[in-house]
């Protein structure tokens, strides 16, 4: 009995002491081992740094990384047994997307083709759109709330849009109305994370919008917490100095107006339970209010553009909780200032952009970017949309998504703050 307690206490203790060296191994050789992709925290001297292609084409060495994750049960890649060649599977052919709601239905497909033309006027856009976001996040004079904390700062909770793709070393930050229904499609189809009929999804398109946006279809940073425990935080680190990271982002103001017509201009009952009916009673004085939004539509009590304005500016919203994330600044969701990403994309650009990032993921042969929305947000309309907005409000409202005018290259509009 005794031999037998000893026995076991040997074990735990060998337990113990592997795991601590695979961390003393992890902080002292670990992190350095590896030839930084990007810096997490970005520091305040310029440097050259790798082009995309030799960010996306480098091999994913094998590493601590990959021996903690397969130690913890929680790795993703497919293992393929030596010596046999894996064969990509024919591209699908792009099918009609299932209209599984009325916001998808509403706003429908462009189906036209449009040439996507690669070359040098691409990557020196992308040159120049990371240039960008790095000089303004160097800039001391440029502030703005929480600019200068460091990644380790963030909350977990606002790291709920970074979606991680181990099996093609891809970070995707999604920042909605801006194509993001789309691009999950892709990480879902890249990272094989969901099954239909026992097999993963090869076209973006067969999968349905509501399991799109169910969280618990994507790996994100959030979640890591409950996966490593107190290694959450190192492991995100080297995935982000080793993997690619890529956003899209738009026009602050018309992602705005997108947003409003999205949410509230479409009969959407969460959005009407959780902020038109306070925002219709603090800015249109209505106190009796119907309990469904298709009974406030029949009787014709909607949200204006202005109340949406009035209820983004209103100091007392952010004390409540913080913007949802349909009108939550991008700067807010995706923290460009403490992570480094290696593609900027827009949705003014999309087509060219999406050829591009897929081609330097090396997947343009394994799926399609699906075809994109026909845009009815267009920002051409800009000035349509503010005409009743007070010139004071419009200029608060820029004050207050002015970091993401800035950091992403938007010119400031000034046609809409000119008295």
């Amino acid at each position: 009995m005794a031999k037998a307690r000893l026995f076991r206490l040997g074990l735990a203790l060998g337990s113990v002491g592997m795991v601590l060296l695979i961390i003393v191994y992890w902080d002292s050789v670990g992190t350095a081992h590896f030839a930084p992709h990007t810096a997490v925290s970005r520091p305040h001297t310029l440097g050259p740094r790798p082009s995309p292609e030799q960010a996306v084409g480098r091999e994913l060495t094998p590493d601590m990384d990959a021996f903690l994750e397969n130690l913890l049960g929680a790795g993703t890649k497919q293992n393929v047994p030596p010596g046999r060649k894996t064969e990509p599977p024919p591209l699908p052919t792009p099918s009609r997307p299932p209209l599984g709601s009325v916001e998808e239905s509403v706003r429908g497909y462009d189906w036209s083709s449009h040439a996507a033309q690669q070359g040098p006027d691409s990557d020196r856009r992308q040159a120049e759109r990371r240039g960008v976001l790095r000089d303004f996040c160097a800039n001391a004079s440029f502030v703005f709330p929480a600019k200068e904390r460091s990644f380790d700062d963030i909350p977990n909770y606002e790291l709920n849009h970074l979606i991680v793709d181990d099996r093609h070393g891809v970070i995707y930050c999604y920042v909605p109305k801006v194509a993001c229904t789309n691009w999950k499609r892709v990480m879902i189809v890249l990272s094989q994370s969901l099954l239909h009929g026992g097999a993963p999804y090869r076209d973006p398109l067969d999968i349905p919008r509501e399991d799109v946006h169910n969280s618990s279809t994507h790996l994100t940073f959030n979640k890591f917490w409950r996966r490593y425990g107190r290694l959450s935080r190192h492991l995100m680190k080297v995935k982000l100095q080793k993997y690619t990271k890529f956003l899209f982002v738009r026009d602050p103001f018309v992602r705005l107006i997108s947003a409003f017509r999205s949410k509230f201009e479409l009969e959407n009952e969460e959005f009407y339970r959780r902020f038109a009916v306070p925002m219709l009673r603090a800015y249109a004085n209505l106190t009796s209010l119907p309990a469904s939004v298709s009974e406030a539509f029949s009787a014709g009590l909607k949200v204006t553009f202005s109340h949406f304005i009035q209820y983004l500016l209103d100091p007392r919203t952010e004390k409540l909780a913080p913007f949802n994330e349909h009108w939550r600044q991008v700067h807010r969701l995706c923290h460009p200032c403490q992570i480094e990403y290696d593609f900027v994309g827009k949705l003014e650009t999309l087509d060219q952009d999406a050829a591009q990032l897929l081609r330097l993921l090396k997947v343009d042969g394994q799926l399609h970017f699906p075809p994109s929305y026909r845009n009815r947000t267009a920002s051409s309309w800009e000035e349509d949309w503010f005409s009743e907005i007070p010139l004071a409000w419009r200029r608060q409202l820029y004050k207050l998504y002015e970091a993401d005018f800035v950091l992403f290259g938007y010119p400031k509009p000034e046609h809409l703050l000119r008295g």
